[in-house]
């Protein structure tokens, strides 16, 4: 007596266990693909050699003796200048999330009445932050990694 092929228990095994694993495999690459890493450079090199001229740019600020305190609140930072050079027309501040490249913004800083560099901004910045200063001509360049919201004026560390 000759049984359909459908009626076999083999079939089912030599037939689906392939077409799990194309679902499972195509399902993989889905999630990856949709998933990528933001944090792997496309040219390193080039980011290389950026850094290595970029570590003029801080030891420009040590060297002119730029120096802050700084206080990042809830939806406003303050820049109080203590250094050397305490007289700034226009700030860039950078903050970049150490993970969530999604998160990053720029605010432009301008002094108030006391001379202190100020501004306000919408972004959450609850966690882990790179916060980068330079000036509107760029010759310096500051950067510190700090947990933030700091309600109170901490010294801005420079690091590199």
């Amino acid at each position: 007596m000759h049984t359909p092929w459908y009626k076999e228990p083999w079939t089912y095994l030599v037939f689906g266990l392939p077409l799990v694993s194309v679902c499972v495999g195509t399902t993989v690459f889905m999630v990856a693909n949709d998933n990528a890493d933001t944090v792997v450079v496309d040219d390193y090199y080039k980011k290389g050699k950026a850094i290595n001229q970029d570590i003029g740019k801080y030891k420009m600020a040590q060297k002119l003796g730029i120096k802050f305190d700084m206080q990042v609140t809830d939806n406003e930072i303050v820049l109080k200048p203590t250094g050397i050079e305490k007289t700034f027309s226009v700030l860039n501040v950078s903050f970049n999330h150490v993970t969530i490249a999604e998160r990053d913004f720029d605010v432009k800083l301008t002094p108030d009445g006391n001379g202190w560099m100020r501004a306000s901004f919408d972004a959450d910045v609850n966690g882990k932050w790179r916060v980068i200063v330079t000036p509107y001509d760029d010759k310096w360049k500051m950067q510190t990694k700090i947990g933030l919201p700091a309600k109170d004026f901490v010294e801005f560390q420079l690091q590199y």
